[in-house]
């Protein structure tokens, strides 16, 4: 059933293929080609394309899977309380070195992701629409489609954004495209509600359009087809970090590997570099689909599936991917600059033979990044590094006593340049309970502007704790009613204006 076409990447596909349809006889297809292959876009009205899009239970393919629908109908909400004016932005920034999927469509399907996004504009009433990327090949592939499609319809452009792991961040790409830093924001702020230009916007990603533009041409009930009836379709994975698969949702993945010509060896990191490792005894039971994924306490994300084979030392690999991730941090807060170097250092001096006393250190640095930051990058990376603890105990207890596991790391998880070292400090002492009954309202931390001064420590200890970065323990603190005074005198007294009360 499966077969492997001869691009770069490689790309392989389980008949029926919809996305990659073509690309066995051709590296790219131009318009005339994806016209023959596809036929014409149709037109949608707003009610027809959110139908369209609960009818085949369409789901952002860049890692949360948020309904495409419930995003489409929060963009018309929000344009209609305003002037009507909203835009169109495509994340096709992909920052994870794992995942090879949306620059597989945008070099060699570019129009079909274009036909998605100015569906939605069209519907939408939008006369914008923005792709973001970074790669120049990327770039040069989406200027020659849309110098192919003329100047009907939406104004289409290409905006190319910085290539780091952060920048695919929704808030990140909306900056990027509007010609700020590419950064997450430190507040949540629904792109649907103030995206770009400050327009409501519909945000989602490149393989989300494609499947979207792939639906309206076929209808909902040839597109639920294949699949399974409660995950109808197909979707895109980044298999070994090198093959490109488009595959319906429930086949198993073992069959995707054996595909690839690959086996699941000590495991399979599933869901990329914020993702979970599953280990081959529980994999007879795992399939392509969100629900079979969500038994086992992974899910698909991005759809990077990364095994790892029996001669390469896992700490060794945990521990390169874990400098790479320190060094794709924003910037912006300390618990990420600060504490993910720190967690990184650790695990390496786990691996050199650093003792229980490294493990200990590597245990209370993940600790002190969880639930705090600007975005999801300290979360993700703690729990990439608590996933391969636990699915490689025996190995890491080895290294940190010094005997080794005996194998090289031979670097078989996809790395890109750029990964940063920091300091190695102190693990935690034990952390106060705070008794928040009586708290009415709450501290907040910015930790886009938090410099870790801790003079709101000093100014309220019997709320604030630090952690072992000099950075407040958490984000969020809630205020007893006498201690407000004291809470709005630290919230001024603030060097870099970082805290906020809220009730």
């Amino acid at each position: 059933m499966g077969r492997v076409i001869s691009t770069k990447p490689r790309l392989a596909c389980i008949d029926p293929p919809r996305l990659l349809a073509g690309l066995d006889e051709t590296y790219r297809l131009d318009r005339v080609g994806h016209l023959t292959v596809h036929g014409s876009l149709p037109t949608l009205r707003p009610d027809e394309l959110v139908a369209l899009a609960e009818n085949i239970d369409l789901r952002g393919r860049g890692g949360a899977g948020f309904p495409f629908a419930r995003k489409v109908t929060a963009v018309m909400e929000s344009a209609g309380r305003r002037d009507g004016r909203c835009a169109v932005v495509v994340n096709g920034s992909e920052g994870e070195p794992s995942c090879l999927k949306d620059t597989a469509l945008l070099l060699h399907t570019p129009h079909l992701v274009i036909d998605g996004a100015v569906l939605a504009a069209t519907a939408l009433g939008a006369d914008d629409v923005v792709i973001a990327v970074h790669r120049p090949d990327v770039e040069e592939s989406l200027s020659a489609a849309i110098a192919e499609r003329g100047p009907s319809g939406p104004r289409v452009r290409v905006s190319v954004t910085d290539d780091r792991f952060v920048a695919g961040e929704g808030g990140a790409v909306i900056n990027g495209v509007s010609g700020a830093p590419a950064i997450p924001n430190g507040r949540k702020i629904r792109t649907s509600d103030s995206g770009l230009g400050g327009l409501p916007t519909l945000l989602s990603n490149t393989e989300t359009f494609a499947q979207l533009a792939v639906a309206a041409r076929m209808g909902a009930l040839p597109f639920r087809s294949v699949g399974l009836p409660t995950e109808p379709g197909t979707t895109l994975l980044t298999v070994g970090g090198k093959y490109v698969m488009e595959t319906p949702f429930g086949v198993p993945l073992t069959y995707v590997l054996e595909l690839c010509g690959l086996t699941p060896g000590q495991g399979v990191l599933v869901g990329g570099y914020h993702g979970k490792w599953l280990l081959p005894d529980s994999l007879g039971s795992v399939t392509i689909s969100r629900a079979s994924m969500e038994k086992h306490g992974a899910r698909l994300g991005a759809g990077a599936v990364l095994p790892i084979p029996e001669n390469t030392c896992p700490v060794g690999e945990t521990a390169r991917v874990a400098r790479w991730l320190a060094g794709e941090t924003a910037n912006q807060c300390g618990p990420c600059f600060i504490g993910l170097p720190a967690l990184a250092d650790a695990i390496g001096q786990v691996e050199r033979g650093g003792g229980q006393a490294a493990l200990d250190t590597v245990n209370a640095y993940v600790q002190s990044v969880k639930r705090r930051g600007a975005c999801s990058h300290p979360d993700g990376t703690a729990g990439f590094v608590t996933t391969a603890l636990d699915a490689f105990p025996d190995e890491f207890r080895e290294h940190a006593l010094g005997a080794g596991c005996g194998r090289p790391t031979l670097g078989v998880l996809p790395l890109t340049d750029g990964a940063s070292s920091g300091p190695l400090a102190l693990p935690p002492g034990p952390s106060a309970r705070r008794d928040e009954r009586d708290a009415s309202e709450q501290l907040i931390v910015d930790w886009t502007l938090c410099q870790g001064h801790g003079l709101c420590a000093d100014i309220l200890p019997e709320v604030i704790e630090l952690g072992i970065d000099g950075y407040p323990h958490q984000a969020t603190y809630g205020v007893p009613r006498q201690l407000r005074g004291q809470a709005v005198r630290a919230v001024r007294r603030c060097p870099a204006l970082a805290l906020r009360i809220e009730e």
